[in-house]
């Protein structure tokens, strides 16, 4: 196994003991494996370091693990990187405060290596599946996100994270009036988006479905850049609104069924749009169209 495909493991425990036994162990698995010896050390790592799996003793000096996991848990990298929490605490009480804090596992110590390994592969797995599940969703533009029906953000795409940050305080807590907006936009049922201006990029939110468990399914949009495409490709074709959003998203090579979707239109309903861009342009297909498109969007002041 080379380097590149051998997941990291970063060990936060004071306990040097502990961590030798581990750091031997675990380089034989086949793990590269990084060291912080406290909570701040493994705060100033993964700034740097993005590691795959995480193993955090509880009981710390200074930073214990339990508030080192939950600020782990406030970048936005690591949301998704297993935090397994190894302790010598079973009460009922701390098992639940691990988790309510984002820890995916515990091991009791003395820690059993081969109990240790197995729990590891496992959360490695599914972190790797949920990774993969939404790096997918974002290669197709798919600016996705999940909210409760009280507004509490569930998950989110990377990319969606990033633009979710401007309605956040410093700890990536949604803030007050932008819940209040949310939970009120939901309660109207909408068929319209949720607009929000007054930030760096304005957004759009679409929302998509409703889970059987209450989950809300949510499609964002970054409207600066595509509402100045559409008003340039409005000027200078004389489309439509709605005409110039098809063209848009024809230009960046999206199929009618993704533009439906992307744009809550029936097939039926693209097709009709794009007979009239075909007309408007002077063209037969949508090779052409998105030819014309990108040369003027390219040669547009607007769009540089």
């Amino acid at each position: 196994m080379s380097p590149a495909d051998k997941p990291t493991v970063l060990i936060v425990d004071d306990d040097i003991n502990t961590v030798s036994m581990l750091n031997d162990n675990l380089d034989n698995a086949g793990f590269t494996v990084l060291v912080a010896l406290e909570g701040s050390q493994a705060l100033s790592i993964t700034q740097q370091i993005v590691p795959n799996i995480i193993l955090m003793d509880a009981m710390m000096p200074h930073l214990d693990g339990f508030e080192t996991s939950r600020r782990l848990r406030l970048n936005p990298t690591l949301r998704h990187t297993p935090i397994i929490f190894m302790t010598g605490l079973s009460e009922t009480r701390n098992v639940v405060d691990a988790f309510d804090i984002g820890v995916v596992d515990y091991v009791i110590k003395p820690i059993r290596i081969e109990e240790l390994l197995a729990r590891m592969r496992t959360h490695l797995h599914n972190s790797q599946l949920t990774s993969s599940a939404y790096n997918a969703l974002e290669s197709v533009g798919q600016l996705t996100c999940a909210f409760s029906p009280q507004g509490r953000l569930l998950w989110a795409t990377p990319h969606s994270y990033r633009l979710l940050e401007q309605c956040c305080d410093k700890e990536f807590t949604l803030s007050r009036p932008f819940v209040n907006r949310l939970l009120a936009w939901l309660r109207s049922a909408p068929s319209q988006p949720l607009v929000l201006s007054g930030l760096a990029l304005p957004l759009r939110l679409h929302l998509m479905r409703t889970t059987d468990n209450g989950e809300l399914l949510l499609r964002l949009e970054e409207t600066a850049k595509k509402d100045d495409e559409c008003a340039i490709l409005r000027r200078h074709f004389a489309l439509t609104q709605r005409e110039s959003e098809v063209m848009s998203w024809i230009a960046k090579g999206k199929t009618n069924r993704e533009i439906g979707q992307i744009l809550s239109l029936s097939p039926r309903t693209v097709n009709k749009h794009l007979e009239q861009i075909f007309r408007k342009l002077a063209v037969d297909n949508r090779t052409s169209a998105a030819a014309l498109a990108l040369r003027i969007l390219e040669s547009s002041p607007a769009h540089s």
